[in-house]
């Protein structure tokens, strides 16, 4: 009887750790595509910035003239 429970407990420690390691694999995941993503974004946002600034700069040169 004592055998069993160790053996059990054994197993589900086992199936505990794999699990554990799965979510954190997943995290993991997660945690490096939420990265490309608001990168991204970030160079985006900041390609847009820097374009809208030289066309006004452009704009305000033309009128000056």
């Amino acid at each position: 009887m004592h055998n069993k429970i160790i053996l059990i407990l054994a197993l589900g420690m086992m199936l505990c750790l794999s699990a554990c390691a799965e979510l954190k694999q997943t995290g993991r995941e997660i945690g490096h595509t939420t990265k490309k993503v608001t990168t991204a974004i970030g160079h985006g946002t900041r390609d847009t910035v820097k374009a809208i600034g030289r066309e006004t700069k452009e704009v305000v040169e033309e009128i000056k003239e």
